[in-house]
């Protein structure tokens, strides 16, 4: 079986969840070697400890990313917001109750993070459950990070192309998620075909969840592990 390319990425990275992180790690390492890309939540108070094992981690060629500044809305704003609160992000989506100024002014604050850390600017921001608000494609580019991950896929704002990719998720913490994640798996597993890169989106707690023997068949599958920046090159080779 030839190896998937796939983008593997752990969310919700903070200094309360790096012990269930350094558990992920230690699985992913022990089921295929290649880059994981950690999400970063900047703003929910890190020790000199936290950014000591984000940097070795950084070191040992796992890109850092962004993803929000506190990881909770300060409210529910609007019906939109509501109706995703409810079915997809309890009240983690912060950028839903934002202002675009605003939250672009937290993806720059976001940046500037890494950099007083001393750690490698990332070049890649996800909003928390991917939900960008009302920021508009358009005005990433003003913004210091490169790429930018929907639920639907990854835009380069420095090329201005954005590539539909499929998404295998695992936060699975009530019955309908359950339900509703295998269907959607299901779907972005084979629809897509074999050969398109593969988002594999895990976050801090899934090995206790419901589908955790999911997560651990689909990173135990062949793959070959990619970094964002490769996208293109992968899609070249792909049509190629």
């Amino acid at each position: 079986m030839l190896a998937r390319p796939v983008l593997v990425s752990i969310h919700d990275v903070m200094e309360e969840t790096l012990p269930q992180v350094d558990e992920l790690m230690d699985l992913l390492h022990a089921t295929g070697a290649g880059p994981v890309t950690l999400l970063v939540v900047p703003g929910r108070g890190w020790s000199s400890a936290g950014i000591d094992q984000l940097r070795r981690w950084q070191n040992a060629g796992h890109p850092l990313a962004g993803h929000g500044w506190s990881h909770r809305a300060d409210r529910i704003s609007g019906l939109y917001h509501q109706v995703h609160s409810k079915l997809l992000s309890a009240d983690c989506a912060e950028h839903l109750a934002m202002e675009s100024s605003s939250a672009m002014a937290l993806m720059r604050r976001c940046h500037h993070w890494f950099e007083a850390q001393g750690l490698e600017p990332p070049q890649l921001y996800v909003p928390p459950a991917w939900a960008m608000g009302t920021v508009p494609r358009r005005a990433l580019h003003r913004l210091p990070f490169r790429y930018y991950e929907y639920l639907r896929g990854v835009y380069d704002a420095q090329t201005a192309r954005f590539w539909s990719l499929p998404l295998l998720g695992f936060e699975a913490k009530r019955r309908p998620d359950t339900w509703f994640l295998r269907g959607f798996n299901r779907i972005n597993q084979w629809a897509w075909g074999p050969h398109r890169p593969l988002r594999i989106g895990i976050h801090p707690h899934d090995l206790g969840l419901a589908l955790n023997e999911e997560l651990r068949t689909a990173i135990a599958q062949p793959q070959r592990r990619l970094r964002y920046p490769e996208l293109a090159s992968a899609h070249s080779a792909q049509s190629g």
